[in-house]
C-alpha cells in the first residue's frame, strides 16, 4: 500500500511562486536524474510504503494545491543532527484544491485521502488564480 506525505509550503504564496523558487535549484543524482529535496527533522517510520510511489503533497496558503513524487529518502548529518532529506522529483503535478488546517512538521496522506492530479489543459475553475484562492478561502468554491 502506497502512503504519502502532507507538508505546509511555508512562504510560498502561489503554485507558481513554488515553481519560481525551484527554478535553477536542481540537483543530479549519479545516474544525471534531476530532483529537488527537502529536508525533515525525521525519517518516516513508513518508509516503505512511502517509497512505492508516495508524494509530497504540499498545502499552499492552507489548501493541498501540487505535488512532487518522493524518488528517496536519505539521512544527512547536520550542525543539529541527523535529519532526513526528501529527494523529489522535479515535476510539480498540480492537484484538486483541498483545505487543509495548519500543522507541525509533516503527516501521512492515506492515498484514499489525495486529492486527484489536474491533467494538463484541465482547469479546476475558469476563475483566475488569485481570484479562485480568494473564493476558495470564502468556502464558495
Amino acid at each position: 500500500m502506497t502512503v504519502h506525505i502532507l507538508k505546509l509550503c511555508v512562504g510560498i504564496d502561489s503554485v507558481d511562486h513554488l515553481i519560481d523558487v525551484r527554478k535553477g535549484r536542481e540537483q543530479y543524482l549519479p545516474d544525471g536524474t534531476p530532483y529537488n529535496f527537502h529536508i525533515t527533522r525525521s525519517r518516516p517510520k513508513r518508509a516503505d510504503e512511502i517509497l512505492r510511489a508516495g508524494s509530497l503533497y504540499w498545502v499552499i496558503k492552507g489548501f493541498v494545491q501540487v505535488r512532487q513524487r518522493i524518488i528517496g529518502l536519505e539521512q544527512v548529518d547536520t550542525e543539529t543532527g541527523k535529519k532526513c532529506k526528501f529527494i523529489l522529483d522535479t515535476e510539480l503535478v498540480r492537484t484538486e484544491s483541498q483545505p487543509r488546517r495548519p500543522h507541525q512538521g509533516w503527516r501521512y496522506l492515506e492515498a484514499g485521502d489525495a486529492p486527484r492530479d489536474i491533467q494538463a489543459g484541465e482547469s479546476q475553475d475558469d476563475l483566475p488564480e488569485d481570484m479562485s484562492a480568494t473564493l476558495r478561502e470564502m468556502g464558495l468554491i
